[in-house]
C-alpha cells in the first residue's frame, strides 16, 4: 500500500492561513517529489469560491492542475462525495475548526477509498510532556487524537508537529507587548525570559514543504507523530539579525516568564481569547519546542533544505507577513 500512496489527495482548509502554504507545496510536489500523485483536489465552501479575494489564488492553483470541489464540511453527503476515489486527506483547518475533524475522520473511516489522513496538528507539541495535557490551547487537538486512537482502524494517520510559525512569532500583537515580539518599523523588541532561551521554529512555507515531504515518504510517516522544524534560535539571535539588517540598535524590553504567566492567567480569567497566545508563548519560552533529534531527515529533508532566519527577518523588515 505504501508504495501506491498518495495517489489522489483532498485538502480541506486549503485557503486558510497555513492551508495556502500546504496546498502550494503539495501542488509543486505533484509529478516531482511525489511521483505517485495523480490528482490534487480541495473541498471548499461556495462563499470561498465566490470571494474576489480568493479568486487569484484559486485561479493560480487551477492552472497547476488543482480541482475545486464546492461543499460544506459539516454535511456528510458533501464530504462523502468529495472523498469518492480519494486515498489521502490533508486537513489544514485552523484553531476554530479543529473539532470539525472528528466528523471528517469518522466519514473517512466509513469511506471506501480513504486510507491516509493528516489532521491539522501544525504547531505546538500537545503531548510534549505530562503538563501538556493541562494546557488550555491543546484541548481540542487532544480530543481529536483521543478520537483517532479509539475509533480509527482502517485509516492511517500522520501528525506533522512543527512548533510555532516563525513569521507569527516575530511580530508583536498590538496591546500585548508582554507576549514578546519585534517591531521593525518602530525598531523595538520585547524578549521573553532572558532572551537566551532556545526555541524550535518553522517558517510557514517550510510547513508546506514538510507536509509534502511526509506525503512523499509514507513508509516513514504513516501512523507517526513527526516532530519537525526549520531550525532552533533564540530571541537574542533574532534581535541581532533585525539590528544587523536595519543597521539600528533596537529599544529592548524583557518579560520575565513569571510575569507572562501572570498576564496569561488574568486573560483566561477574563475570558479573553488572547490568553491562548500568552499560553503558547510561555510554553515556547519554557523549552517545550526542543528535541534531541527531529524527524526532518526521516522524511528526506536536511538543514540546508529549510528557510533561514536572515531570509524571514528580511521579509519582516519589508513588511511581508503571511
Amino acid at each position: 500500500m505504501a508504495s501506491q500512496l498518495p495517489s489522489k489527495i483532498l485538502i480541506i482548509g486549503s485557503t486558510g492561513v497555513i492551508g495556502k502554504y500546504i496546498t502550494a507545496a503539495i501542488l509543486s510536489a505533484k509529478g516531482a517529489s511525489i511521483p505517485s500523485l495523480s490528482s490534487v483536489s480541495i473541498l471548499t465552501s461556495a462563499s470561498t469560491v465566490s470571494n474576489p479575494d480568493k479568486e487569484s489564488l484559486l485561479s493560480t492553483w487551477k492552472s497547476k492542475g488543482l480541482s475545486v470541489i464546492t461543499g460544506d464540511i459539516h454535511n456528510a453527503d458533501d464530504v462523502g462525495k468529495a472523498y469518492t476515489g480519494i486515498d489521502t486527506v490533508v486537513s489544514c483547518l485552523g484553531r476554530g475548526g479543529l473539532l470539525e475533524q472528528i466528523d471528517l475522520l469518522k466519514w473517512a473511516e466509513e469511506s471506501d477509498s480513504v486510507k491516509w489522513f493528516f489532521p491539522s496538528e501544525y504547531g505546538t507539541d500537545i503531548e510534549y510532556d505530562e503538563s501538556s495535557n493541562d494546557e488550555k490551547p491543546h484541548q481540542n487537538k487532544l480530543k481529536v487524537r483521543k478520537y483517532i486512537r479509539e475509533n480509527l482502524k482502517k485509516v492511517k494517520v500522520t501528525y506533522v508537529v512543527t512548533g510555532p510559525y516563525l513569521e507569527m512569532y516575530l511580530f508583536k500583537k498590538p496591546g500585548l507587548d508582554v507576549a514578546g515580539g519585534f517591531d521593525a518599523g518602530k525598531k523595538d523588541a520585547v524578549l521573553v525570559g532572558d532572551g537566551e532561551g532556545k526555541i524550535g521554529v518553522t517558517t510557514m512555507p517550510d510547513v508546506g514543504k514538510l507536509v509534502a515531504a511526509a506525503l512523499a515518504h509514507p513508509e516513514a510517516s504513516q501512523d507517526k507523530i513527526l516532530k519537525v522544524q526549520s531550525f532552533v534560535t533564540t530571541p537574542k539571535e533574532i534581535l541581532a539579525e533585525f539590528q544587523k539588517q536595519t543597521g539600528v540598535q533596537f529599544k529592548v524590553d524583557y518579560t520575565p516568564i513569571d510575569k507572562l504567566e501572570e498576564a496569561e492567567q488574568k486573560l483566561w480569567a477574563e475570558g479573553n481569547p488572547a490568553a491562548a497566545l500568552l499560553t503558547l508563548r510561555r510554553i515556547w519560552a519554557s523549552g517545550k519546542t526542543l528535541y534531541e533529534k527531529t524527524d526532518n531527515e526521516v522524511i528526506g529533508l536536511k538543514p540546508e533544505d529549510m528557510e533561514t532566519l536572515d531570509f524571514v527577518v528580511k521579509k519582516a523588515i519589508n513588511g511581508e507577513g503571511w
